[in-house]
């Protein structure tokens, strides 16, 4: 048999009339280097000018500005009408109206989303050259395909590690795996320049990267879509198909495509001796990964995972004392994805006419309705909309009474009626599959061992209240009002903005940033019969009075950021605080500073920096933690803790740290960073509240540990699961009257990721979790429902002056928690002042 690595040796050293091969353009053989990103821009730059056979696009930039590339691939014929063959997969999903008059496949290569599992890009400069070089086997497949390859999702991240990579690596390479080149410093590679994981991104699309390709690739919607990754070192190659839980909406052909796929890998790594493994650890659930979202728009979607990750370098030793090279990794990946378009060419008509029954051929869906009741709060559905757009999940109003339906709130069946402002997506659509995976109230879990969280639901995290119906009810188009811009009196008393969304914080902090001085009512009141809201930002004529044209310049801001301010002309209210009462809290400008570097969580400091920079647009103060002890922290009113272990936080930093909050600071403690102050003289957090609980406590572990003991090895992990709970949706009880909780009602839902046991505060609590039956949607284990009861969730405590805000349930995980936002602003500016 002629093995794909043998044709990929040979291939690198074919010299065609005018493309050059990877390893005549770049000067060395792929494998022997790390490729910086611009040197993969320009190998691709090259091959699409040379190459009847590529069109090269770029889509987009990363926030450092390096560019996002796609690049076509097909015969000539193809590429020349390659925007009919679009519109013509469009019609097969029924995006668009008509008969396909084409049938040619498209097949989606995605590489190096995660920036320090560098082979792939390099396999890609293998795999574009194989796949057009004079005298090619593969060109055949030119003509029954349209292969697109995105060579690097993710250049930010890859360049960071290829960096790191050239600037430590020993000459020759030290294979040893305790070498500094195999082991990268904070925060690592493997994120974009915010530090998100841009394989979580697929459906929240919070970053850049993500926006840009996910409109492009839903102008697309490929049948096959591949996202190359790399694992630990001493892992095989994992490949298709995929492990248990499936969604229960993926169709039997999505699975056993899947598995043929596999067979055909396994035919050529059987024939180089490779191993690999299948059906293990990668499932195939939560909705947002480069393999699932494009299953569940239609696609055979597959995640490929060589050995590798950031730690093998040019080589490394693995733990039987073979040896792993960037060339082994390049052959692995550049196989499977040649084998990936082999077996979707000989299977094309399958592919399309089973693509085409995914969008035609609705399946049993449970609800066929999901309606998301009006609240008032204009932003939060404004929000709800451009997502919904971004996804082309369709939607639009309706009207009714007396229509049954699962009520998130309650998790029960109950009656209700559709108003003419509700937003309601109903399944009578082309992506009605994607829409039911994401607006889900409980997601069916066949296997509780999954890889990520197991509730999502959009509700839930937009905070609104729905209802899911198996009633198809008809919508009509939804028209959003038009903002009309606000016209500068001559002279106010005071601006009142109210205080509910996002687009409301950002407002509050344009305004701050322009040293307009600003207040917040603490009570609700009444002004000429209207309310006033708790949190309500007061901006009055006295406090800015040397402000000139203060009217013209409040309205200018109003304006910009769409905000309809009230006007007042009076301090005397009809009910509630005066303007001018101790209630009615004047907002000092916080300068606020948030721990980064060894010790905290990469993936939570990042969440944080991008929402400060790009959402909140509030400048920050970035304090590492290798330096904090030299740092004086007097310039600081707010330090933000995020999540981590702070190995370095020894009892001299935590000192310091705590002196400072009793000297007046705000210290925002977020997940894991409370460990720091859990069962200490810091602060009252504990996981129980009284000794008497505690040593109750004890005996329930003691027995749950004596339980374990006695389960078979197989089953350990199942039993490990009964105190897990990876991303549950659960009821929070909130306190309304706080200033934490400011925009909030009563009830706010969170996303647990973990089963940290918090008991409740001397101090405010403020979010709090009651009983086990507060579980809304996701799988928690047995014992991490149980110890959930009577914890908290969000708090704030005084300590001397200042104040310690815990926070245990991270409202910025992933950024695509939107009703948490909030909370974290009214922490950072409403809380303490």
């Amino acid at each position: 048999m002629k093995t794909f690595l043998a044709i990929f040796l040979l291939a690198s050293t074919v010299l065609s009339a005018q493309i050059q091969s990877p390893r005549q353009f770049l000067g060395y053989e792929l494998g022997e280097k790390f490729s910086r990103h611009h040197q993969v821009v320009d190998y691709y730059k090259h091959v699409s000018e040379e190459s009847e056979k590529v069109i090269l696009q770029q889509y987009g930039k990363t926030y450092e500005d390096r560019p996002l590339l796609l690049a076509y691939v097909s015969s000539k014929e193809n590429l020349s009408n390659l925007e009919r063959i679009r519109m013509d997969n469009l019609k097969r999903a029924g995006i668009i109206e008509g008969a396909p008059t084409t049938n040619i496949p498209i097949i989606w290569l995605s590489y190096n989303v995660h920036g320090n599992e560098s082979s792939s890009t390099e396999a890609s400069m293998a795999t574009i050259y194989e796949l057009i070089r004079s005298g090619s086997e593969k060109s055949e497949w030119l003509d029954k395909a349209v292969i697109i390859i995105d060579p690097c999702i993710n250049p930010d991240g890859r360049d960071r590690y290829v960096n790191f990579y050239w600037q430590n690596a020993s000459q020759p390479y030290n294979p040893d795996p305790n070498a500094l080149e195999h082991n990268e410093p904070w925060p690592g590679g493997r994120a974009n320049h915010y530090l998100f994981d841009l394989n979580r991104d697929w459906a929240w699309q919070t970053q850049i990267e993500s926006q840009s390709r996910i409109k492009v690739y839903n102008k697309w919607l490929p049948q096959i879509h591949v996202d190359f990754h790399e694992q630990g070192i001493n892992s095989p190659y994992y490949f298709a198909p995929a492990a248990q839980p499936y969604h229960e909406l993926l169709t039997q052909f999505q699975r056993d495509f899947q598995t043929e796929i596999g067979r055909n890998h396994a035919k050529y790594f059987d024939a180089n001796d490779w191993f690999y493994f299948t059906k293990q650890f990668f499932d195939l659930l939560y909705p947002s990964y480069g393999d699932t979202y494009p299953s569940y728009n239609g696609s055979i979607g597959m995640t490929y995972e060589q050995a590798g990750h950031g730690r093998a370098g040019l080589g490394i030793i693995k733990q039987e004392g073979d040896s792993l090279t960037l060339k082994d990794r390049i052959a692995h990946h550049y196989t499977t994805g040649l084998s990936t378009i082999e077996i979707a060419v000989n299977n094309s008509d399958r592919l399309l006419t089973q693509f085409q029954s995914f969008f035609g051929d609705k399946p049993s869906l449970k609800y066929k309705t999901f309606v998301m009741k009006y609240d008032g709060n204009d932003d939060k559905f404004t929000r709800l909309r451009s997502w919904l757009d971004n996804q082309g999940i369709e939607y639009g109003s309706a009207s009714g009474r007396g229509i049954k339906g699962y009520d998130y709130k309650t998790g029960q069946q109950t009656s209700f009626s559709i108003g003419a402002n509700d937003l309601v997506v109903n399944m009578d659509q082309p992506k009605a599959t994607l829409a039911q995976i994401l607006f889900e109230p409980k997601t069916k879990l066949v296997d509780s061992v999954t890889y990520d969280i197991t509730a999502w639901g959009v509700p839930y995290a937009y905070g609104v209240q729905a209802y899911a119906s198996t009633q198809m009810i008809s919508v009509n188009d939804s028209k959003e009002d038009e903002y009309s811009p606000l016209n500068a009196p001559e002279k106010v008393y005071a601006f009142v903005s109210k205080w509910n969304s996002m687009d409301d914080a950002r407002f509050l902090a344009a305004v701050l940033k322009a040293d307009i001085k600003v207040r917040f009512t603490q009570k609700p009141m009444i002004y000429k019969g209207e309310s006033i809201e708790r949190g309500s930002l007061i901006i009055s004529r006295r406090d800015n009075k040397g402000i000139k044209n203060f009217e013209e310049k409040v309205s200018s801001l109003a304006t910009t950021h769409q905000r309809s301010l009230a006007i007042i002309q009076t301090g005397f209210m009809d009910a509630g605080p005066d303007i001018g009462s101790s209630e009615v809290r004047y907002l000092k400008r916080p300068k606020i500073a948030l721990l980064g570097g060894d010790g905290t969580s990469s993936l939570a400091f990042g969440a944080t920096w991008h929402f400060m920079e790009q959402e909140l647009e509030y400048p920050i103060t970035i304090l590492g933690t290798d330096y904090f002890g030299r740092v004086s922290l007097s310039e600081y009113d707010v330090i933000i803790m995020q999540s981590g272990w702070y190995s370095s936080f020894g009892e001299r930093e935590m000192k310091k740290l705590i002196e400072w909050v009793s000297e007046g600071g705000k210290l925002i403690a977020i997940d894991g960073a409370l460990s720091k102050l859990k069962d200490t003289d810091y602060s009252s957090l504990s996981a129980y509240a009284t000794d008497a609980e505690k040593k109750e406590a004890e005996k329930i572990g003691n027995e749950r540990d004596e339980k374990a003991r006695l389960v078979a090895f197989e089953n350990q992990e199942r039993e490990f699961i009964k105190g897990f709970s990876p991303g549950a949706i659960y009821k929070v009880k909130m306190d309304k009257t706080h200033p934490l909780a400011f925009g909030y009602g009563d009830l706010y839902y969170t996303l647990k990721t973990g089963s940290r046991r918090v008991a409740y505060l001397d101090g405010n609590n403020v979010g709090i979790v009651v009983g086990k039956e507060d579980l809304l949607s996701g799988f928690a284990g047995q014992y991490a429902k149980e110890d959930m009861a009577e914890t908290l969730v969000f708090g704030v405590e005084s300590k001397g002056r200042g104040q310690i805000v815990h926070i245990v349930d991270n409202p910025l995980f992933r950024s695509f928690w939107q009703n948490g936002k909030l909370l974290m602003v009214n922490a950072m500016f409403f809380v303490g002042q």
